[in-house]
């Protein structure tokens, strides 16, 4: 029973994926015609071949009685119908090529779209290996197996109607001979089909896991060798791989026993059009070349269900990786902006957190009733133990993650109500974990100020003390770096994204860890570089190294989601609160 209930739960899923795939070929139905229209004379050029050859058999009467003159003719004509079968067959390749290409194009920008607008929690929630895996690896193979059902679909379908008009208009008795054979292939096809399809679902899933596997492995082979953990990751990754064997050769099996069971049947087919024509051709109810033709339309007519049930197959396959791809489009997407957001200009700096209560998963509290209020060009330092909230702060200003409770304001407007876009441009942010694209050093830099003339960028580059090693590579700044800075060092790649930052100088600022990865004697120089950056903007500073943090106008010392103490330096000092334990331990003689 429960066998049955997933066989019935993918073939919901397989139906209601074909329709969204369906969605996307709708704009090309003027191209889809002309791939019909192309199939229609290719078939029917192909089938008028035996009616020809057949004419031609019909011309030889017996020894010595031979109509060269007519079976020449039919020659010719023969060579005409087969060139106007490869040019139509041809033009007919170009259109399924043009259609499927164009809804892979379609369906992949569309998943590139909907990543970019999917929420955070979303992307941190999954695996971005198999993230990737669904884009790329999963809309090849719809694409391989979508190209195979225009190929091979229309053109098997128009055959077998075809070949049943032809053959009935030759003989009737021998064309339902065939007809009443036939639905045993289709019978054994669809059998085979709803179970090739859950085998390759799972073929899919498991493929996506082992790509998200290794993608994770190449990226941390640091620290999986650091801690010796080689043969244990080898071990993860063979069960995986295993998995994926079994499932594929599942998958395969399945497929397989397809082509020889209709070949089988095909058999069945060809033999009693032999057996029932030859009687019949023995009464003169046929001629010999009839009899001919109709052997041959025998194959034509079985042959496409040979290819229909391979292209089943492989669309099995398609839909399978079509409904991955297609339930990352249809994820919900961040809230929408309301219609009335409003644009940011004029920011001096005014922030207000009001009674905010937040938390990644529902049953367990992170930030709560917090409040918070900034004044423009203020320097708020967050301090605390690891897990306390600092991060999760500069989230919700940032609006990566919406706030459950309570309300968050910029310049007096909650912050719901103005335009991500805005909002963002307005806060310029140095991370601990640094990112660069793969492209140039100035590509990289001006990516927050893109009209910035050349001498600002080079202000910038040595306001982050930056220059001095750029000038050093060997093209500068038009050097090339790859995806995540290449071969830079943390430092390096800490120095080009603070000097990112610098080059825009938004009226706002986040510095979450920024000279984590820098050595002390440059820290002392970007720690100038910053007070300087950072005098008359409001700048909300994450450290775990005080020393840093010394010249904040206020301080908050979180723990457990919630501001525990506020002031200045010395004023948390005088308290000899939880701030100055944390300060005496660091700075302990």
């Amino acid at each position: 029973m429960a066998q049955q209930a997933d066989h019935n739960q993918a073939g919901k899923k397989q139906s209601q994926t074909l329709k969204k795939v369906l969605l996307y070929i709708k704009k090309y139905w003027m191209i889809l015609i002309l791939s019909l229209l192309f199939a229609v004379v290719t078939v029917f050029a192909t089938l008028y071949v035996p009616v020809l050859t057949g004419y031609a058999i019909d011309k030889i009467l017996g020894p010595g009685n031979v109509d060269f003159s007519g079976i020449f003719k039919i020659l010719f004509q023969i060579g005409m119908v087969i060139g106007i079968t490869g040019l139509a067959q041809w033009l007919m390749n170009v259109c399924n090529n043009k259609i499927t290409y164009s809804v892979v194009r379609d369906i992949r920008k569309d998943a590139f779209a909907k990543i970019q607008a999917l929420p955070l929690k979303y992307i941190d929630g999954h695996s971005h290996g198999e993230l990737v895996s669904r884009v790329v690896a999963d809309v090849d193979q719809f694409a391989d197996g979508l190209l195979m059902g225009f190929t091979q679909l229309f053109t098997g379908v128009l055959t077998i109607v075809g070949t049943l008009g032809f053959m009935l208009s030759i003989h009737v008795g021998i064309t339902l001979v065939v007809v009443l054979i036939t639905p045993v292939s289709l019978f054994v096809a669809s059998f085979i089909a709803k179970r090739t399809y859950t085998m390759f679902q799972h073929q899919s899933v498991t493929r996506g896991e082992q790509t998200a596997f290794i993608d994770e492995m190449i990226g941390n082979q640091k620290v999986v060798q650091a801690f010796g953990q080689e043969k244990r990751m080898q071990e993860r990754f063979d069960e995986i791989n295993d998995r994926l064997t079994h499932f594929s050769l599942r998958a395969t099996f399945f497929s397989s026993i397809t082509n020889p069971s209709t070949r089988f049947i095909n058999g069945l087919v060809y033999t009693g059009v032999g057996v029932v024509g030859g009687l019949a051709a023995i009464r003169g109810a046929i001629t010999v070349g009839q009899l001919s033709c109709f052997l041959s339309y025998a194959n034509q007519y079985t042959k496409p269900f040979n290819e229909i049930s391979g292209v089943v197959t492989e669309l099995q396959n398609a839909l399978a990786c079509a409904g991955r791809v297609l339930d990352l489009i249809e994820e919900e997407p961040q809230i929408p902006e309301p219609e009335d957001a409003v644009r940011l200009s004029q920011v001096k700096g005014e922030v207000t957190v009001s009674h905010v209560n937040f938390s990644y998963v529902p049953d367990q509290k992170l930030i709560e009733d917090f409040n918070l209020q900034v004044r423009p060009g203020q320097r708020v330092a967050i301090v605390g133990p690891t897990g306390c909230g600092k991060t999760t702060l500069i989230n919700l200003l940032m609006r990566f993650y919406d706030v459950d409770q309570g309300a968050i304001y910029v310049e007096g407007e909650e912050i719901r109500h103005i335009t991500r876009k805005s909002l963002r441009e307005n806060y310029g942010m140095v991370l601990q974990e640094t990112w660069l694209k793969a492209g140039t050093i100035r590509e990289n830099l001006i990516m927050g100020k893109p009209d910035a003339t050349e001498e600002e960028l080079v202000n910038a580059a040595k306001a982050a003390k930056a220059h001095s090693f750029i000038k050093r590579l060997p093209k500068g700044y038009d050097t090339v770096i790859g995806e995540d800075g290449g071969s830079l060092s943390q430092g390096q790649k800490q120095l080009l994204c603070i000097a990112r930052v610098m080059l825009c100088l938004p009226p706002m600022l986040i510095l979450d860890e920024a000279t984590s990865s820098i050595d002390t004697r440059t820290e002392m120089k970007i720690q100038n570089a910053f007070a300087v950056m950072m005098k008359g903007r409001t700048s909300f500073i994450v450290a775990h190294r005080l020393s840093t943090i010394q010249s904040a106008d206020v301080i908050l010392f979180m723990k457990d989601g919630k501001v525990m103490e506020q002031g200045t330096h010395e004023e948390l000092l005088k308290k000899d609160g939880l701030y100055a334990q944390l300060y005496n331990s660091q700075f302990a003689v």
